[in-house]
């Protein structure tokens, strides 16, 4: 049996699965937690993989390996290959002011037929601009700029600062596509960095990691161990779960995407949709919110109960709650781009305000945000014919049932998985062999269609 693996590098934890290449059954699989908050030192990444690897019984019998990672986060580096500060996460939103002066200085028309992307504050652009104004000391030393799972590729095959087996070569940093169109400097359908971009948000010219194509190899570890390119998180979930033109995935996890597999490029000059590519050569537009599964989160603990008795609650409600509506902008939100919003509670009557209710509403504004997300990916001419839903949260019966009230279109769950990891997975077996593996999805559900536009038009009125 031939043994590959593959690494989800995500904001909470990192995860690690060790499958047959052939037909994709889970070996063993390992996980180390990652600090909290939004501003982290990627020696915690590393140490966290390092972890995995061995709860995981290590890679001695592995053939190849590959990372995919949370994107978007800004590890700057000095000519020493350290690491220059905390790398600012996707979810960090203190650089929203550095994006809209990027959007001043060149326009959101310009970025979107540029590199197909519009800066927000979860973009790397946006980081390096923030970095450049309030920490321009530390600005000054960056001699190069990896994204997350870039830099844990090069960190295992034996680069970085002082005392690592291969020093801090910083020309042999690797991305992929799909890594690379989340930074608002790399262009997606013209397959090349816009280095003037890249000059406008850190101010000076620095080392950029080499964009591999899919199946292409970024080299070996030190003991010989094949490294694939690696993907960002969300194209490598769509490997994972097979997603192909037509199927649309919408991942419920600390954010939630909402993202399709296609053969053209989208441009968003709104920058609602962002026009990224995937992991096998094609694009991937996706929309991403802030609050996800911790919507649920917040909610059981204020009624004080497990997720699986907030799911039973709600579907003591009826569709709709009463007319009782959660914004759910807990921690600001990207999709509407509104990063010092809050979340708002609306609809309050002495019969609406009980507890299952509260619940219900809680899964309808989780699930309504995500459905705008569908029809911003729609507008631009994505077909979806079917929804892939995935996430620990798309596992509870009732966000179930009620995805089916709220998505006009068909909805499948695939049973619970690591699918990030299992498609890095993929794209090491394919390195491998040279040949995209087929790897089978289980289907853990199919809740029946049953569309109550009641719900999406009175969350609509709250907008």
């Amino acid at each position: 049996m031939t043994l590959v693996a593959g690494v989800d590098s995500s904001t909470q934890s990192c995860k690690i699965v060790i499958a047959d290449a052939s037909s994709g059954a889970l070996v063993r699989e390992g996980r180390a937690a990652h600090p909290e908050g939004t501003s982290v030192d990627p020696d915690a990444w590393w140490n966290a993989l390092q972890a995995a690897i061995a709860e995981a019984g290590g890679l001695s019998d592995v053939q190849a390996i590959s990372v995919a990672g949370q994107q978007h986060g800004m590890v700057a580096l000095d000519a020493e290959g350290r690491v220059i500060r905390d790398a600012l996460l996707w979810n960090d939103t203190r650089s929203a002011g550095s994006a809209a002066d990027l959007i001043a200085e060149v326009g959101a028309e310009e970025y979107a037929r540029r590199v197909g992307i519009v800066p927000v504050a979860s973009f790397t652009a946006s980081k390096l601009r923030w970095l450049r104004d309030a920490e321009p000391e530390n600005a000054r030393r960056v001699a190069a700029v990896a994204l997350p799972h870039d830099w844990l590729t090069w960190r295992l095959r034996g680069f970085g600062p002082e005392g690592t087996p291969h020093g801090p070569v910083l020309d042999e940093l690797t991305t992929d596509r799909s890594d690379a169109s989340g930074t608002a400097y790399w262009s997606a359908e013209r397959d090349a960095y816009d280095e003037e971009l890249f000059d406008l948000a850190l101010g000076h010219r620095a080392v950029l990691p080499r964009v591999l194509r899919p199946s292409e190899s970024a080299g070996t570890t030190p003991e010989g161990l094949l490294v694939a390119a690696g993907a960002g998180d969300n194209a490598g979930a769509a490997l994972g779960v097979g997603a192909r033109t037509g199927d649309v995935v919408v991942s419920i996890g600390t954010s939630g995407t909402v993202f399709a597999v296609t053969e053209t490029p989208v441009r968003d000059a709104s920058g609602t949709v962002a026009g990224f590519a995937s992991a096998d050569g094609a694009y991937l537009p996706l929309i991403a919110t802030l609050n996800a599964a911790r919507i649920l989160d917040a909610t059981a603990r204020l009624l004080g109960v497990s997720h699986d008795e907030l799911g039973d609650l709600a579907l003591e409600a009826e569709p709709g709650a009463q007319g009782l509506v959660l914004q759910p902008y807990f921690e600001g939100e990207r999709t509407p781009n509104r990063p010092d919003a809050t979340a708002t509670l609306f609809g309050m009557t002495l019969g609406s305000t009980t507890r299952p209710n509260l619940a219900r509403a809680a899964i309808e504004g989780l699930l309504c945000g995500l459905a705008d997300g569908l029809d911003a990916v729609r507008s631009h001419g994505v077909t979806a014919q079917r929804i892939l839903m995935t996430g620990g949260a798309a596992q509870n019966l009732a966000v179930q049932r009620i995805a089916a009230q709220v998505f006009d279109v068909p909805v499948e769950v695939p049973r619970p998985g690591e699918y990030v990891a299992n498609g890095a997975a993929v794209q090491a077996a394919w390195t491998l062999s040279g040949s995209r593996p087929t790897w089978a999805v289980e289907t853990a559900a199919t809740p029946d269609p049953d569309l109550r536009t009641t719900i999406r038009e009175q969350y609509a009125a709250r907008r």
